[in-house]
C-alpha cells in the first residue's frame, strides 16, 4: 500500500468510525495540552532565552511556572537565579507577555551535601503544581541547566515522581551512543551546576527521565548569518542577538572562563525543550522527527560518568534531534509575533 491509499484509507476509516459513533469523535474535545514548567539559567548562556521566548509562543503547550535557576560556583556571584528571574520577565515584557506567567527565582546555590537541603519558593511552587489534582494533561519539567528545584521538590514530596517527567539539557554523553567530544572525560557544564542534585534525580527518585546529553545539545548549531536576519525580525530578535554579542564580555569577567574563539556559528542547546514538548505531530504525539534510544536509568557517579543499573527504570536518552522543524519554527514565530505587535 503505497503512502497515498494509506492515507485516503486511514481518513475514511477516521470518518467513517465517527459517523458510526453519531459523530461524537469529531465533535469530542481535543486532548489537553502538556504542562510545562521551565527551569534554566537565564542570566548565563542566552540560549536559555531563545527557548524561552520561543517555548511561551507555542500553543500545544501551557506553562504554569518558569523558574529562573543558579548557575556553577566558579560562574556564580551568589545573585544569579534573582537575575535570571529578572531577565525571564524582561523577555516577556519585550514580548508583551509579561502578565501571562508565574516567574519565581530557584534556589540560591545548590544543595552543599545529600544530608543537607532545604526547600524554597521554587520546590514548593513545583509540588503545588505537580500534585494538583484539577489540572489535566501531562506535567513536563524542561530543564535546561541544573535539577537544583526539582531535587528540592521531590526529596520535599517523593510523590511528584509518578507525576512528573524530566526533560534534561545536560550530562556527559554515553558510552558508545555519541562522540566523546575534544575533552572525553570532562565534567559537563549543567551537571556541574549541582551534581548531588542530578544523583539525587537519577539514583533516588522515581521520576521519569528524557535526557539530552553534551554531544546531542551542541549539535543544535544557528549560524551567524541567521542571527543577523533573526536580529532584523523587531525588538525580541535585536534583544537576543545582543545577548549573544555581549558573551564574549560577561566571560571576561568571570576569572578562569574560556576566551571564545571566533565563529560563525552559536549553540542553541536549550532549544531541545521546545522540540521534545511542544513539536510534536496530531496522528502520533510524540518525539518522531527526533532519534533516541532507551535504557535502564544509569547510577550518576560523583564525577557525571555513568554506572550501568539493570534494574533502573526505564529512561529515554536522545541520540539527535531535528534542528530543521527546532529552528524553521522559531525564526517563523518570531517573524509572525513580530509583525502582530508592529
Amino acid at each position: 500500500m503505497d503512502r497515498r491509499t494509506f492515507a485516503v484509507s486511514t481518513l475514511t476509516s477516521l470518518v467513517g468510525g465517527a459517523a458510526l459513533a453519531g459523530g461524537a469523535a469529531l465533535r469530542a474535545a481535543p486532548p489537553m495540552p502538556a504542562r510545562v514548567i521551565l527551569d534554566n539559567d537565564f542570566a548565563g548562556d542566552p540560549d536559555g532565552l531563545f527557548q524561552l521566548a520561543h517555548h511561551v509562543l507555542c500553543r500545544a503547550v501551557s506553562i504554569p511556572l518558569i523558574i529562573g535557576s543558579h548557575l556553577p560556583g566558579g560562574f556564580s556571584r551568589g545573585n544569579e537565579a534573582r537575575e535570571g528571574e529578572a531577565r525571564a520577565r524582561e523577555v516577556l515584557s519585550i514580548m508583551g507577555l509579561d502578565k501571562a506567567h508565574t516567574v519565581i527565582a530557584g534556589a540560591p546555590a545548590p544543595i552543599g551535601a545529600r544530608a543537607s537541603w532545604k526547600p524554597g519558593e521554587a520546590s514548593a511552587a513545583i509540588v503545588r503544581e505537580a500534585m494538583r489534582e484539577d489540572a489535566q494533561g501531562p506535567l513536563i519539567y524542561a530543564a535546561g541547566a541544573g535539577l537544583t528545584d526539582l531535587a528540592l521538590a521531590w526529596l520535599s514530596e517523593p510523590r511528584i515522581g509518578r507525576r512528573i517527567r524530566l526533560v534534561w539539557i545536560g550530562g556527559r554523553p554515553h558510552h558508545g551512543l555519541g562522540l566523546p567530544g575534544p575533552k572525553a572525560g570532562e565534567t559537563e557544564f549543567n551537571f556541574s551546576i549541582d551534581p548531588v542534585a542530578a544523583q539525587v534525580i537519577f539514583n533516588e527518585s522515581d521520576i521519569e527521565i528524557w535526557q539530552v546529553p553534551a554531544d546531542v545539545y551542541s549539535q543544535m548549531l544557528f549560524s551567524n548569518a541567521e542571527l543577523e536576519e533573526l536580529a532584523a525580525t523587531g525588538p525580541l530578535g535585536a534583544y537576543l542577538k545582543a545577548k549573544v554579542d555581549a558573551l564574549p564580555d560577561m566571560l571576561a569577567k568571570i576569572p578562569g572562563a574560556p576566551v571564545l574563539p571566533a565563529s560563525d556559528v552559536y549553540v542553541l542547546g536549550d532549544s531541545p525543550l521546545v522540540t521534545l514538548t511542544a513539536l510534536l505531530p496530531p496522528m502520533r504525539p510524540d518525539t518522531t522527527s527526533s532519534r533516541y534510544v532507551v535504557m535502564p536509568t544509569p547510577r550518576l557517579l560523583d564525577d557525571g560518568g555513568y554506572a550501568p543499573r539493570a534494574g533502573g527504570r526505564p529512561m529515554r536518552v536522545y541520540t539527535q534531534i531535528d534542528a530543521g522543524i527546532t529552528f524553521r519554527d522559531m525564526m517563523a514565530r518570531f517573524r509572525i509575533a513580530a509583525r502582530r505587535a508592529a
